[in-house]
């Protein structure tokens, strides 16, 4: 254990900060600060000393030098069991320092802001990372606390133990501590790899990227039961992410969960309507938009009532008890929403095995999502498909032209496909899926599967590719069952063969110009 007796604070976030201060200065720790955490400590009463009146050198070139001295780091980096280092520490007045407080300048915020070059150069912090490692360095005699997280424990450990931290602490601490400055020097790397000498932009692609995950939990098992798994959380996460969510109800999430989970999640999350989707093996079996949660759920499971037993369900509003009651009568694995209402919750809690999945107001900073891709010896790194089609990005490429009404069903259904495996086919109807093709290494044979899998009629139904069609065959089969119309993304140089085949059947049909292979 290790009595805290002497304090640096110096911090850029202040958030709670006073009341921490204040918990110490009531514990007769004394406390040294910097700049503006000196001015608040001070103005809200705290008793504290100035480092450059400790030091005796001030501060200096507009706050760039202050805490770069000896007197502090041969205060943190000395080690207390040896005594030469304490021989020189008495000979040099060098207070031995317990804890440091420090979080660092904005850097990533103030590039995000888009302030210019040199305000941005000027929050490259210089002295709180060199104490932060220099305190890491040091845990068996120092606790580095790198965020207001942390305070309400440190403060209680302290209470709970005269004054002192354990070493198991501090070395936490330490680790946490170094994890952050390595995401901050890296994320310093990246942006400068990005930009000339002049801070003008040069590429879009950073020459070096060093993203941090931070273990959540390990998982009973992989894909399969002889592989390992975890999950680890982006330590950029937002709230609203599948990382973040919790958990309130059934056995373990699996790593397959998960697959299928987000698979879920994200089909559902782009539509303000209530929207539901019924996934297995990461593809939808069953998805509908209606304007009841009910009526989506109904609609998205007519299209495959089979293949949703032991399925994943998403949907993009509060799961209310109406829905949840005829969700109860179905097998599933889980169940993710933003939120559940008590009653929902009560009753699909019954349910042992179910697990429920609240993630809160689903994440759209589709800026920052990307997907990454494994391969040997390296990584694929990629924005996600969060294109969504819309009526102005249409062609009108055959003679009929589609109506309203089916132009309402077509961009449904082009923007249902990119979430079902490559190659894929959809067909739909009133918001809904009907029949699901996916997965096949020839378009017809998607189209095939999307018929037979089909539990009505497909007479009547809208068709969407993802990609385009490399022979009128597709044409030809969608007119043979009744589709009456399609989309697509063209770009096959027979386009015009597919053209003629929609106006000889008499179907309109519409280009996109966007493809959405999904290959994993």
């Amino acid at each position: 254990m290790a009595k805290i007796k002497n304090v640096i604070i110096s911090v850029f976030d202040k958030t709670g900060l006073v009341d921490f201060a204040s918990e110490l200065d009531k514990a007769d720790v004394k406390i040294f600060s910097t700049g503006g955490s000196c001015k608040m400590l001070a103005e809200n009463g705290i008793n504290v000393t100035k480092i450059e009146d400790y030091t005796g050198f001030p501060e200096m070139m507009d706050g760039r030098v202050k805490t770069l001295h000896p007197k502090i780091h041969g205060g943190i980096l000395a080690r207390r069991d040896d005594a030469n280092h304490m021989k020189a520490a008495a000979d040099h007045g060098i207070t031995m320092f317990d804890m440091v407080v420090v979080n660092l300048y904005p850097f990533k915020k103030t590039v995000e802001s888009g302030k210019p070059f040199a305000d941005i150069i000027e929050n490259i912090d210089i002295g709180g990372p060199s104490m932060v490692r220099s305190a890491s360095k040091n845990f068996k005699d120092v606790a580095i606390v790198t965020s207001p997280d942390d305070y309400k424990a440190i403060l209680d450990e302290m209470k709970a133990n005269n004054g002192e931290i354990s070493l198991e602490t501090r070395f936490r601490l330490a680790s946490k501590a170094f994890r952050l400055t390595a995401a901050y020097d890296s994320y310093i790397s990246s942006f400068l790899s990005t930009v000339d000498c002049n801070g003008e932009k040069i590429s879009e692609d950073p020459e070096f990227i060093n993203m941090q995950f931070v273990k959540k939990e390990t998982l009973r098992y992989g894909e399969n039961p002889h592989q390992k798994a975890s999950i680890y959380i982006d330590s950029e996460a937002e709230k609203g992410t599948l990382a973040l969510a919790e958990q309130l109800h059934g056995k373990q999430l699996s790593f397959n969960n998960y697959m299928d989970l987000e698979a879920a999640k994200n089909i559902v999350s782009g539509y303000t309507e209530p929207a539901v989707a019924i996934v297995k093996h990461t593809n939808p079996c069953g998805a509908a938009v209606a304007s009841t949660l009910t009526e989506a759920y109904t609609k998205a499971l007519a299209c495959d009532p089979v293949s949703a037993f032991g399925s994943i369900i998403a949907v993009n509003k509060t799961l209310d008890l109406e829905t949840a009651k005829i969700m109860k009568e179905l097998f599933v694995e889980a169940i993710v929403a933003p939120a559940f209402s008590a009653e929902a919750k009560e009753l699909l809690s019954k349910k042992k095995n179910i697990r429920l999945v609240e993630v809160g107001e689903f994440a759209q900073n589709f800026d920052m999502d990307i997907e990454l891709k494994k391969i040997s010896g390296g990584v694929l790194v990629e924005t996600a498909d969060r294109r969504v089609i819309t009526e102005a990005d249409l062609q009108f490429v055959t003679e009929k032209k589609p109506t309203p009404e089916q132009i309402k069903e077509l961009l449904f259904a082009q923007n249902m496909v990119k979430f079902i495996k490559s190659n894929a086919i959809l067909i739909a109807r009133n918001g809904a899926t009907v029949g699901v093709g996916a997965g096949q290494m020839s378009r017809i044979d998607s189209l095939d599967i999307a018929i037979k899998k089909a539990q009505s009629p497909v007479e009547g139904c809208v068709m969407a590719s993802d990609a385009f069609f490399p022979f009128r065959d597709c044409v030809d089969r969608a007119a043979s069952v009744g589709i009456t119309a399609i989309i697509q993304p063209g770009g096959s140089v027979r386009d015009q063969e597919s053209i003629d085949a929609c106006n000889e059947h008499g179907i309109p049909m519409v280009f996109t110009g966007i493809r959405s292979f999904k290959h994993l």
